[in-house]
């Protein structure tokens, strides 16, 4: 049976807790979703995975099912194994959604609303294999994070294998800015107040728009660090004991727009961990703009 509106957010509670899960198609090639050696080894990891899947359920589909839904033969850590039906219907979990194995899923939502289920099943119609990304709560970190998972079609059946994709692009960081920007320049208070709300549309995963002032060095805006709305920030700095905005105002005042990049180490909001960040940064008027994007630190 369908899965009503009003139980969808029950039962995506249930769903993904520790895995990956049923995403919005996006395309049939992956694309360059995460940087650093963290990210690549979980894209590694889901693909392996999957492959290894998708060779045991055309063996034997039957006994791949029983097989994907065991704790262990098919579990990596965080990933797992799940089927779907051509028809929507969950035929097998290795994690939490599991106890939807048997229902008919398909306008199960993700966080932004997208009946991401049914869409992966039109999706696979069109392409027996490819990558799919969605956004999801990650119950490690606490936030609602991107998802890739990787899939491919066997017979009536779509196989997928999916891991949350814990940094954004240095193309993702660039666009971002460029949006930020035009809000500045159309509105400054009313981009000031969307990009200090965490619902304003600025905030994305481990991106964020800050705006500091290049008379004053006051903080006009942080999708990060409320905190420092309204206060002068020239002593602040990082791990490091670099004074990012007044450098971030001095390369910004320097070169009006592009190009400009600043590097320190900083929280990821995300990971919840100190990793080096690039900023890049334009100046608008009496304001520097700046967003960034994060890297893993280097394994010693």
């Amino acid at each position: 049976m369908m899965i009503k509106p009003f139980q969808t957010l029950i039962v995506a509670g249930m769903l993904f807790i520790a895995g990956a899960g049923l995403p919005a198609f996006a395309s049939e090639t992956p694309r360059a979703v995460a940087t650093g050696a963290a990210a690549s080894d979980d894209a590694a990891r889901a693909q392996a995975l999957l492959a290894r899947a998708v060779a045991a359920y055309q063996a034997n589909p039957r006994q791949a099912l029983v097989d994907f839904s065991l704790v262990g033969p098919y579990m990596d850590g965080d990933l797992y194994v799940y089927v779907v039906g051509e028809d929507g219907v969950m035929r097998a979990s290795g994690g939490p959604s599991m106890v939807l194995v048997g229902r008919d899923v398909r306008n199960l939502k993700d966080a932004d609303g997208k009946l991401f289920i049914g869409e992966m099943v039109v999706g696979s119609r069109l392409k027996d294999s490819g990558s799919m990304e969605y956004r999801w709560l990650n119950r490690e970190h606490g936030r609602v994070e991107r998802k890739l998972a990787y899939f491919q079609k066997v017979g009536d059946a779509i196989v997928a294998v999916g891991y949350y994709i814990p940094r954004s692009t240095p193309q993702e960081a660039r666009v971002l800015l460029g949006q930020a920007v035009e809000a500045v320049k159309r509105d400054p208070k009313a981009a000031f107040a969307k990009f200090n709300d965490i619902n304003g549309g600025y905030a994305r995963d481990d991106l964020y728009v800050f705006v500091v002032g290049i008379d004053n060095l006051v903080m006009y805006a942080s999708g990060a660090s409320p905190r420092l709305i309204g206060r002068k920030v020239d002593h602040v700095m990082d791990i490091n004991g670099q004074r990012i905005y007044p450098q971030s105002v001095q390369l910004a005042t320097a070169k009006a727009s592009g190009g400009i990049e600043l590097q320190y180490t900083w929280l990821n909001p995300v990971t919840g961990m100190k990793e080096h960040k690039t900023t890049y940064l334009e100046r608008v008027g009496d304001y520097a703009v700046g967003v960034g994007y994060y890297q893993p630190q280097p394994r010693n």
